[in-house]
């Protein structure tokens, strides 16, 4: 039987977090993504609630949450601001390699950091040169003897200038592709790792966002989450189990979006009525409702299969597809709701906007998800 009720203690997580997020994140938003700061006593607050990385086992010093509940609280958060948010769940990205397939030893110290006390991790796999074709890694890893030493470059790599350890993805041959590929875990502040500069961008401007350099890194072998083969496979473990999170990000912001567009239209009068009574306008609201709903409903199967402990790609895909793309329509249409105000920095429906657009590029643009899709409809799996 088929039961789409919410627990007792999956409410009350909810609620304490949509308090959180009003008392908390939606206060300093505007000014987060005006200076692009990430506001770290906000962080450390929500850590201490045990919001940030909840999914990381009790063995480990964590709460040992679901992934159903990590995307409950994943949209109250992004409610707030996606930046925010994104910096937040981005210790969950990090974390979840070390879930997979880290050692006991990696697991206790290495997510033992993220649940002492309040710091960052961050996920490494992007490169210039390297973007959706994340088979073409370019990062070298050398072994010379029992250690493994790392050049080269990743960018746009959230929390890089905040982040006590990496998970850096690495090729021993680039011409051998997927098979090549290799993944450690990197502690900051081990000699030849420096941290480039912190990009300026659109949107999610609270968010850090960086570039890191490897110069003749030594890792020991006790690092070495995956070897050469493996290293690929474990990124797209990692990103069946996070894309639900982006479509958790997404349902947040277009949530938002429809409070926003809702408690404006009420207000704003054309032809001597609010405009909430002008078809026109419900239809774009109407719209939203449906993209919103329908957005929760595959986050929350992809979480649920995680759960089940069975592979999830193709519905990790509709979530963060389908989510990613609704965010960005829902939140263009609540610009257009608001009209010319909505293009002004005085409402926040244009920061909505911005910060929609990372939602179709970063984990997998919106077009490398269709073509997981196509693959598995192909084969007869949809």
């Amino acid at each position: 039987m088929l039961n789409f009720e919410l627990t007792k203690e999956q409410r009350d997580l909810v609620e304490n977090t949509r308090r959180f997020t009003k008392e908390r994140i939606i206060p300093v938003a505007g000014e987060a993504d005006q200076t692009g700061k990430f506001p770290k006593e906000v962080f450390d607050e929500a850590w201490e609630l045990g919001l940030v990385a909840p999914i990381i086992p009790e063995e480990a010093g964590g709460l040992g949450l679901h992934e159903v509940e990590h995307v409950l609280i994943t949209e109250e958060l992004a409610y707030g601001c996606t930046g925010i948010q994104t910096s937040m769940t981005a210790n969950a990205l990090a974390a979840t390699p070390l879930i997979i397939a880290g050692t006991e030893e990696q697991k206790k110290k290495y997510l033992g950091m993220l649940t002492s006390e309040p710091c960052f991790a961050a996920y490494a796999i992007t490169e210039p040169a390297a973007g959706s074709d994340a088979a073409g890694i370019q990062c070298r890893a050398t072994q010379k003897g029992d250690e493994w030493v790392l050049n080269g470059e990743k960018c746009y790599i959230t929390n890089g200038s905040w982040a006590r350890w990496y998970i850096v993805f690495a090729t021993v041959d680039p011409s051998l592709r997927h098979k090549g590929i290799m993944a450690f875990v990197v502690d900051r502040d081990s000699e030849g790792v420096s941290v480039g500069k912190k990009e300026d961008k659109l949107g999610q401007r609270a968010s850090d966002t960086a570039t890191i350099h490897f110069e003749d890194v030594v890792v020991p072998k006790a690092n070495v989450i995956a070897e050469a083969g493996q290293g690929f496979k474990v990124a797209m473990q990692t990103f069946d189990r996070t894309r639900p999170d982006i479509g958790a990000g997404a349902c947040g912001l277009m949530r938002r979006a429809l409070d926003e567009s809702i408690a404006f239209a009420k207000e704003r009068k054309t032809f001597g009525v609010p405009i909430s009574e002008h078809q026109m306008v419900q239809h774009m609201i109407a719209e939203m409702a449906i993209k919103y709903n329908a957005t929760r409903l595959l986050v929350q199967k992809a979480a649920w299969m995680v759960d089940q402990g069975g592979r999830n790609s193709i519905v990790a895909s509709y979530s963060k597809a389908f989510g990613a793309d609704s965010a960005m329509e829902v939140a263009t249409d609540a610009v257009q709701v608001f009209g010319g105000a909505g293009y002004m920095k005085d409402y926040p429906v244009e920061k909505l906007m911005r910060d929609a657009k990372i939602l179709q590029i970063y984990e997998g643009t919106s077009q490398i998800q269709r073509m997981v899709i196509a693959r598995h409809a192909l084969a007869g799996n949809y």
